[in-house]
């Protein structure tokens, strides 16, 4: 009878259940070529066939993954990837256990990898929270050779740990600094170098994808490993709201209370989605008055600063200036540049220049769009080789389009148009009625309702506070001229490819 390798049916199985999880397509593509080269109670060694597939599996998959491995072998191991290129270590034996958090006996991998006639088990409820770190006297997280950091109440429960979130992939090492995030990097590392001594709270704000959570979470992996008993806990606020819930539904205040207070460093991420909520921002009112009073560490985000958040409580909005308040701005052109060099590296793909070029003269926005961008061009070349200028452009279409969308704002719009006719920006909002005013402010109104998605009240809003019938009107005339008036049409349609080019 032919050996049976465990870890080989142990992974068929594994995959049986992530197909029910995921589509036939993506199965195909990311998981028909990866395989388990070790697996046992403490984690799973996964070979993948290169870094674009760990990537994008731990960006995309990484939740199913993790459900289907705790469905067949009960337990949740912590998942770690090898590309098929480094040395393989060689199989794991059979007698490894991997065993349920359970009053049951232990299962081995061949136990686990035993077919069933009710094989797949059906989902289990989710897993019990992780126990709590036991109250503690003060650490001070900014003195590594502080006493109290000897002292074994203060580390972490090994369970505990799993549950900081901070990522040891997004650090300082791999953050591009420019000109518009110089600042903001500056008191980041300031802080992680003497937390609740240097800026307290820090406070970061910017639009979506600009690298304020990866800030975030840089200075926790600083702080975790130059001081590794200090409690660093990284959330956003809707986890944070979510787990008030939670707590006050089943009960159990202290605890959710004393996990937060406890902190030596606070990272709460997207702070603005606090607003409107009553009772979370009075939680965390308390909150941020205990681990400022004990002298830990608050670092907060937000898309804006706290003076500009709607629905917040003025209380918690001056304590979030308390501290020092960095602004983070989009990228400029050699900023965005660098970035994708340096992404490109750590992905190990052989992007030709031109493309980055063209990738950073495209993308503006945001970051986070320009790493989404630049990872669908590494996925292409590791599929069919080298890429040209029209693949790419072909292979971004959906992206770069919706790029141009969103780089396109009222007031952009509405400069242009006055720059074009030949009127004063301010004639976009005033009560003026000449013709050339008129005729001039209704395409830049027309304008913004095809080239951002705007609704009718908000264009009116920018435009003086018009109401929306007086823009629907505005947007028909347009329309009609475009359409009896080739000259007209010409003009507009320039104008509007030369915003979607930035020109």
């Amino acid at each position: 009878m032919p050996d049976v390798n465990p870890l080989a049916t142990l992974w068929a199985h594994v995959a049986d259940n992530l197909k029910t999880r995921i589509s036939p397509d993506a199965f195909d593509r990311w998981f028909s070529s990866i395989s388990l080269a070790e697996a046992n109670d403490q984690r799973v060694l996964i070979v993948v066939p290169d870094s674009i597939h760990q990537l994008w599996i731990e960006m995309n998959y990484l939740t199913p993954l993790k459900e289907s491995l705790q469905v067949i072998t009960g337990i949740l191991p912590s998942l770690e990837f090898q590309s098929s290129t480094a040395p393989t270590p060689a199989p794991a034996p059979a007698s490894l256990k991997l065993r349920k958090p359970t009053a049951r006996s232990p299962r081995s991998i061949a136990e686990a990898a035993a077919p069933s006639p009710s094989f797949p088990p059906p989902l289990p409820g989710p897993p019990p929270l992780s126990p709590l770190p036991s109250l503690a006297p003060p650490l001070d997280p900014a003195d590594p050779a502080d006493p109290q950091h000897d002292d074994p109440s203060l580390l972490h429960d090994g369970e505990t740990e799993a549950h900081d979130q901070v990522s040891p992939r997004l650090t300082f090492k791999t953050y591009v600094v420019g000109a518009n995030n110089q600042f903001a990097h500056a008191a980041a590392s300031a802080v992680a170098q003497r937390p609740a001594r240097a800026y307290n709270p820090l406070f970061f704000y910017g639009g979506t994808g600009l690298g304020k959570t990866h800030l975030m979470h840089a200075i926790g992996a600083h702080i975790r490993e130059t001081r590794p008993k200090a409690r660093v806990l990284y959330i956003t606020s809707e986890e944070f709201t979510n787990q008030f819930i939670a707590a006050l539904q089943e009960h159990s205040l202290p605890r959710f209370r004393k996990r937060f207070r406890q902190a030596d460093v606070l990272l709460i991420d997207d702070v603005q989605f606090l607003a409107g909520k009553e009772r979370s921002q009075e939680e965390f009112f308390h909150t941020f008055n205990a681990l400022f009073d004990g002298n830990k560490q608050v670092v907060l985000s937000s898309d804006c600063p706290p003076s500009e958040m709607r629905n917040l409580e003025a209380r918690l909005a001056s304590r979030f200036e308390w501290g020092m308040m960095a602004e983070i701005t989009p990228p400029d052109e050699e900023t965005r540049v660098a970035i994708l060099r340096n992404r490109a590296v750590a992905l190990r793909v052989d992007v030709p220049p031109t493309v980055i070029n063209y990738l950073a003269s495209r993308i503006r926005s945001n970051v986070r769009r320009l790493h989404g961008a630049l990872f669908r061009v590494a996925s292409w070349i590791s599929l069919h080789g080298p890429i040209s200028l029209s693949q790419t452009e072909d292979l971004l279409r959906d992206l770069l389009q919706e790029e141009s969308r969103q780089s396109i704002t009222i007031d952009k719009i509405q400069r242009t148009i006055a720059e074009s006719y030949d009127i004063r920006l301010a004639d976009m909002t005033s009560r003026k009625r000449p013709a050339n005013i008129a005729f001039a402010r209704q395409v830049a109104m027309y304008l913004a309702r095809e080239l951002t998605g705007s609704s009718y009240q908000e264009i009116g809003n920018a435009f003086g506070g018009r109401d929306h019938g007086t823009i629907m009107h505005a947007c028909r005339s347009i329309d009609g001229k475009i359409k009896e008036e080739e000259s007209i049409r010409l003009k507009i349609d320039g104008l509007a490819t030369a915003m979607r080019r930035g020109l």
